[in-house]
């Protein structure tokens, strides 16, 4: 299974974070996806938005794990933001959200995609890695975070 060192590039990273609400994030998180992995911004935020039309991706407990399939994307993604003050965001505990862990997968990736939601909602429901995260203080300390915690994971 790919782990977060794999799957999170150090371009994807932002620990300090602000925004008003879901369309701004999400923009963010297309422009990311451009950026970090050559995915055109605009079909990334339409398939993020669809997505979350579908229903909220918020998890409870200030997490949220939007996520979309994107054509032509040859592998899982991911972009990690923690915000500085939570948003709105229809979770299920209706608690506004401040960790963000995006997830863009290709069209194809059925089981692929579905084992890494799985593993990346089992590391984030411990409230021992969301402190963790929310206490990172630059991008390079979430990314080491982010990396640190596969070494001693072997989930």
């Amino acid at each position: 299974m790919t782990d977060f060192q794999d799957l999170v590039s150090p371009k994807a990273v932002v620990a300090k974070a602000s925004f008003t609400g879901k369309k701004p994030l999400f923009q963010k998180i297309a422009d990311m996806a451009d950026y970090a992995y050559g995915q055109p911004a605009s079909i990334v935020y339409e398939r993020l938005m669809e997505r979350e039309n579908l229903g909220s991706t918020g998890f409870g407990g200030g997490i949220a794990i939007p996520h979309a399939k994107i054509d032509g994307l040859e592998r899982v993604c991911g972009l990690v933001l923690c915000l500085e003050t939570p948003i709105p965001f229809e979770a299920v505990d209706d608690a506004p959200v401040d960790i963000i862990f995006s997830l863009l997968s290709p069209v194809e990736s059925g089981a692929e995609h579905l084992k890494t939601l799985a593993r990346v909602s089992r590391y984030l429901r411990s409230g021992q890695n969301a402190a963790r995260i929310r206490g990172a203080g630059s991008d390079e300390a979430l990314l080491a975070l982010l990396s640190e915690v596969q070494a001693h994971d072997p989930a």
